[in-house]
């Protein structure tokens, strides 16, 4: 919840130059902002930028009287094709679980939009080396019940919440030993090849000068960035790490 509309139009333009210049075209960028600003942002990036939107939460609700909710209806209206799902904000503030974050993913894929599933573990969770237990549930608890074609369609997203804003920093064995062990969960339930196939962005305080480490291990497809977005060349600095 960041920006007023002329400054985030400011940074879509900054990095739509810096994009059309310095970055291969091999690497997928998704600009995610609040949703006063999708429509402005989307209209800004056209549509053969090389920048793609989505939105940062959406309603398990199709429609009706949810006054201040936004439908995934809404967003494939405005053409919007990616949405975050159980962000780390949104289950530690708005206390949104399993099952209703399943509600949400299938509202988003019903919708014909991809789903950025988020999942993580506060620090308590980690100390108490129960970490990789609560990773699974929350896969378990709001994906498992998809088929093989849904879950295709899938990216995910694991946050470590102890290392953000925290002043903890996550190891980059700690980062590839996490996505292995959502990888290898996929498997357990969809098998190896399309496991492989699920992008598994790294969400743990990316930065430029460590975007590239990460980047670097096997099971790390990409980042999901917070407050280092908000500074252009912040924020380019770790895509050209990709």
């Amino acid at each position: 919840m960041n920006t007023s509309l002329e400054e985030a139009q400011a940074l879509t333009e900054e990095l739509i130059v810096l994009v059309s210049k310095e970055v291969k075209s091999n690497v997928k960028i998704i600009l995610c902002p609040p949703f006063p600003f999708l429509y402005p942002v989307k209209s800004q990036l056209g549509s053969k930028a090389r920048i793609e939107i989505g939105a940062q939460n959406c309603s398990e609700h199709a429609s009706g009287a949810y006054t201040g909710e936004v439908s995934a209806s809404m967003l494939k209206s405005m053409e919007i094709p990616y949405v975050i799902i159980g962000h780390s904000e949104r289950r530690q503030y708005f206390k949104e679980e399993g099952k209703l974050l399943a509600q949400k993913v299938d509202a988003v894929l019903a919708n014909g939009l991809t789903p950025i599933f988020c999942c993580g573990e506060p620090l308590e969770v980690r100390e108490a080396g129960k970490h990789e237990a609560l990773v699974k549930s929350q896969i378990e608890e709001s994906l498992f019940h998809l088929n093989v074609e849904a879950i295709k369609k899938l990216i995910i997203a694991y946050e470590p919440v102890w290392a953000i804003g925290t002043g903890k920093t996550a190891t980059t064995d700690q980062a590839q030993e996490m996505h292995l062990v959502i990888r290898k969960h996929l498997a357990s339930k969809f098998g190896d090849e399309i496991a492989a196939m699920v992008p598994i962005l790294y969400g743990g305080s990316v930065k430029a000068d460590n975007a590239k480490e990460l980047f670097a291990c096997s099971d790390v497809d990409g980042g999901l960035v917070g407050g280092a977005s908000l500074k252009s060349q912040d924020f380019m600095g770790i895509i050209k790490s990709a």
